[in-house]
Formats: C-alpha cells, sequence, structure tokens
C-alpha cells in the first residue's frame, strides 16, 4: 500500500504563514521523510504479530510440560 504525503501543499500553506519559500519547501521535505520512515503498515503489524504468537505458543507449551511432569511426580509422591 503506498502513501503519499502532500509536500506541495504542506509547503504552501507554511509560505501562507509567513515562511519563506526556501524554508518551507526543506520543512516540507524533512517532514516527509521523518513521516514516510516512521510510518508503519499492515504487513509491518502481521510480522510483529505472528512473531509474538509463535513466541507465546512455545511459551505455554513449556509451561504446559512443565505443569504435567509437576503433576506427575506428586501423583507418584502420594
Amino acid at each position: 500500500m503506498a502513501f503519499a504525503f502532500d509536500t506541495l501543499g504542506y509547503s504552501q500553506r507554511l509560505r501562507d504563514a509567513g515562511i519563506k519559500q526556501a524554508q518551507a519547501e526543506a520543512h516540507a521535505e524533512a517532514a516527509r521523510d521523518f513521516i514516510m520512515a516512521e510510518l508503519v503498515t499492515r504487513k509491518d503489524l502481521e510480522t510483529a504479530l505472528k512473531g509474538q504468537s509463535q513466541g507465546l505458543i512455545i511459551w505455554l507449551g513449556s509451561m504446559m510440560i512443565v505443569a504435567v511432569g509437576i503433576l506427575a511426580t506428586l501423583i507418584k509422591l502420594l
């Protein structure tokens, strides 16, 4: 999915507010670079969630094995 940042509109608003054209354009470009670098996409979220869910499954499986082991040991002792 592509995202667009309207640098022309952004710099126009800055110029309308009294900022010089060169400064407004530089500010718009810098803002676009920072915004686009920090933008999170759905694919980024899906990848992160997939990794976390796999880790959670492994953790829960380990806890089940430990619980069954403790229960088996208690049954043998009693």
